[in-house]
């Protein structure tokens, strides 16, 4: 159930200009959670515990983006809601998970618990939404990492459907979450990778030629990855983005590599679809797909994957996506996908149906007809076309060109340097205040010690 309640004696917070906003509490996520949009800070008291994640779990956005929260937050706050009610010191407190404000918390907020909802309580989608939305409540939908105006939005049920159907089908697992191991290498300086589907799918920075850090980015070599690939299973490289490296560097380690070039920022031709589609469908280990960023082409292409063989929505696609690499899938590439939904749809469908039929023995050449309908459908006649595209290019074609790409994984590089230098300063105050304890104590042992003792001597010999 909702309460709303203007606290006695609290003025309006419009100033007088009838913004009839109220502090406004839902209480149905469980019989101790709750949930709590309050425009004051609350105090805890004997029997209720007040906490808030907004400036603890918060976003790094690129650009106006400002969420959802990544897989590795969603962790964090299950690991602490568990943690809390669990624990003997609050087993008579309600737990009030409170956020203020801001409409962009508010939405990231939102999106923890109904994940909490969905992942530990059992929630279906609809109904983790619903508590949330219950009354008069709303919150803003989640836009894309580009430059500019947004015309897509995916919603917090866009999300919780997404979180569900990858929970049902195995890709969203926290018993077997390695939150260190995430954490580490989502960063820009340990190779800024991020598995969408674990052991099958995984969305990488694409590598230079040798590592070194330019233009504000870091760059990694080919040879950086090989030792994570080679201890997780990765057999297949795929790259999106034009020759930055030598892909002997990979196949002379033993692995498959592929080139399916199309421009940053744009959408893929059907021809590379069903061709990056094919590789993954034959490849055995895990494959490692990348383009400048590995957000935008990568994201794309790895969601038509999931669409077709999970048959997720466009937008619930996009949001898992997103929340495995936050600044997945870009600008025109959402209405891409969106287009391409009912196609994929269909052809994981007769896709199944081929593997059902040889399964069963039955039905194999009414399935074959089938499928080569399929294929027509997919290409739409531009198989020579693209394949005319699928040549090598050189460094020295993108020197003069800065594209989204690069300004992405620039903001990306940037954004965690800053946040990793704040330790640094830390340790440096407290190595500052350790050197100002060992010099007082040494002007104390001696001058101001012996002072004393002489005065002490002088006392006892009068």
């Amino acid at each position: 159930m909702l309460w709303s309640h203007e606290p006695g004696g609290r003025r309006d917070p419009s100033g007088g200009r009838g913004d009839q906003r109220k502090e406004h509490y839902n209480f149905s996520i469980s019989d101790r959670l709750c949930f709590a949009i309050l425009y004051s800070r609350p105090k805890s008291s004997s029997n209720v515990h007040y906490f808030s994640i907004d400036n603890e779990l918060e976003y790094e956005n690129f650009y106006a983006d400002f969420g959802p929260l990544n897989l590795a937050m969603v962790y964090r706050y299950c690991c602490k809601i568990n943690k809390k009610l669990k624990s003997i010191t609050m087993m008579r407190k309600k737990i009030i998970h409170f956020t203020g404000p801001d409409q962009r918390k508010q939405a990231n907020a939102a999106f923890l618990v109904g994940c909490y909802m969905v992942i530990y309580l059992g929630k279906t989608p609809e109904e983790a939404y619903r508590i949330l939305m219950f009354g008069d409540t709303s919150y803003i939908p989640f836009r894309d990492a580009a430059y500019g105006s947004c015309n897509f939005y995916i919603t917090l049920l866009d999300c919780f459907y997404a979180v569900k159907k990858a929970m049902q089908y195995g890709f969203l697992n926290f018993n077997s979450f390695n939150l260190d191991e995430y954490e580490y290498y989502e960063k820009a300086e340990n190779g800024d990778l991020n598995w969408i589907i674990p052991d099958r799918f995984l969305a990488f920075c694409g590598p230079h030629s040798r590592t070194r850090l330019e233009s504000g980015y870091h760059q990694h070599s080919p040879e950086a990855y090989i030792p994570y690939f080679k201890n997780h299973n990765v057999t297949t490289i795929i790259r999106l983005n034009k020759r930055m490296y030598d892909a002997k560097r990979f196949t002379n380690a033993g692995f498959d590599h592929y080139d399916l070039f199309f421009a940053d920022g744009s959408t893929p031709t059907d021809a590379i679809v069903k061709e990056f589609l094919d590789i993954c469908e034959n490849a055995e280990g895990a494959i490692a797909v990348h383009c400048k960023a590995g957000l935008g082409r990568t994201g794309t292409l790895i969601a038509c994957y999931i669409m077709k063989h999970y048959r997720m929505t466009a937008t619930e696609a996009i949001a898992w996506v997103r929340i495995c690499r936050p600044g997945s899938v870009i600008g025109p590439q959402q209405q891409f996908l969106m287009m391409k939904q009912a196609s994929l749809w269909m052809e994981g469908d007769y896709f199944r149906q081929k593997l059902k039929g040889q399964e069963n023995g039955k039905h194999r050449a009414a399935v074959s007809k089938l499928l080569l309908a399929v294929d027509d459908i997919s290409i739409n006649g531009v198989e020579n076309q693209d394949k005319q595209e699928h040549e090598l290019y050189s460094d020295d074609d993108e020197i003069n060109v800065v594209t989204q790409g690069d300004r992405l994984r620039a903001l990306k590089s940037r954004r965690q340097s800053k946040t990793n230098a704040i330790p640094l300063t830390c340790s440096l105050a407290v190595l500052t205040s350790a050197l100002c304890s060992v010099v007082i104590w040494w002007i104390v042992c001696d001058y101001i010690l012996p002072i004393l003792l002489f005065c002490l001597d002088g006392l006892r010999t009068q």
